[in-house]
């Protein structure tokens, strides 16, 4: 009982975060307008930079990113590992999602925000999304499941990024200058959310025997 406590109180952390995130982003590039948005602004005064072709990749970046944001906590509850088939539905979903994105991002990245050092931050960040996203889609195939569980989480990590990037980027960007505030926001990102799922899966190896094999896919208790 204290254990479904705690995963239903993180995966409603989870989605209270993917909601306040959601609402910023359709208010700061749909509401407002995408090219009233301060980094887009900043693309515009490059005369190569063409905002219509940008678009036509960033619109589904960010849909296809919210999508995969919300599929990962579902797939921690009880009832999605309890259907397997609306499991395997979603994985799928959650998994073309990010390999179109994956797809999307080298073109975004030439015109990130910051030069340079965030280009090729948002270029090793797409490589770690297709190396996990890939491992996983492949233990799965083989029937490999703890390895398929624990891939996938990583991925999820890697999507998080999504989210902490921003979170980081903000604050980072009042006292340094986006060079810097971009490529340490991504960095620290992918670091900070690999070394928490990686700290918490040992605490699931420890679980009794008998918990454990009925789980479908490993959870943060």
């Amino acid at each position: 009982m204290k254990n479904d406590k705690k995963r239903k109180f993180t995966v409603g952390a989870m989605y209270f975060i993917i909601g306040f995130f959601t609402i910023y982003i359709f208010v700061m590039f749909i509401l407002n307008g995408v090219e009233w948005a301060p980094m887009v602004k900043g693309k515009m005064k490059n005369p190569n930079f063409s905002l219509t072709t940008w678009k036509w990749f960033f619109y589904p970046h960010i849909l296809l990113g919210t999508i995969s944001l919300a599929i990962g906590p579902f797939q921690l509850t009880k009832k999605s590992q309890r259907n397997p088939k609306l499991h395997k539905m979603l994985g799928k979903i959650y998994a073309v999602a990010i390999f179109i994105n994956i797809l999307m991002v080298p073109y975004l990245s030439l015109s990130a925000t910051g030069g340079i050092g965030t280009t090729i931050a948002f270029l090793v960040l797409n490589v770690l999304w297709l190396w996990t996203m890939s491992i996983g889609v492949l233990r799965a195939t083989q029937r490999k499941i703890t390895a398929h569980k624990e891939w996938i989480l990583r991925s999820y990590a890697i999507t998080w990024v999504f989210v902490t990037f921003r979170i980081f980027a903000i604050p980072f960007s009042l006292f340094l200058d986006s060079s810097l505030a971009f490529p340490i926001a991504v960095y620290l990102g992918i670091v900070m959310n690999l070394l928490f799922v990686e700290w918490r899966k040992p605490k699931n190896k420890k679980l009794p025997q008998g918990e454990k094999s009925e789980r479908q896919i490993p959870s943060y208790k």
